[in-house]
């Protein structure tokens, strides 16, 4: 790789998971294009083996949502905080709220990463 973008790579590596997602929104609505494509057309390519089985669609956005701040409430606002661009407050009174969605319509390795982070923080959480 060229130095270009290796520093590239390094300076994206330090995006945030939010971060890294509304870079690939920027991105499509910019190129006009869908990060979900390439997937498509590679299972389209599948042919005959395919088309014989019923088609099944994988969910690929999910939503993380708190169930239960816990007992470690400040943890898991200072984690809620770190997902999101909420100020103190929000992000309080989000921990608070049973059901309050954290992140919405993101991909599966945002959502699980940020479900393990909640949950290490004390939350009980769910991706729906």
């Amino acid at each position: 790789m060229s130095d270009k973008l290796e520093k590239l790579v390094e300076e994206l590596s330090t995006l945030s998971v939010l971060e890294a997602a509304d870079l690939v929104k920027k991105l499509e609505e910019k190129w006009g294009v869908s990060a979900a494509a390439p997937v498509a057309v590679a299972a389209a390519a599948g042919g005959a083996a395919a088309a014989s089985a019923e088609p099944v669609e994988e969910k690929t956005e999910f939503d993380v949502v708190i169930k239960d701040a816990g007992a470690k409430k400040i943890d898991v606002i200072k984690v809620i905080r770190q997902l999101t661009s909420l100020g103190l407050g929000e992000a309080k009174t989000m921990a608070e709220t049973a059901g309050s969605k954290v992140l919405t319509g993101v991909g599966k390795d945002a959502a699980m990463d940020a479900k393990k982070k909640l949950e290490e923080a004390g939350a009980q959480v769910v991706m729906e």
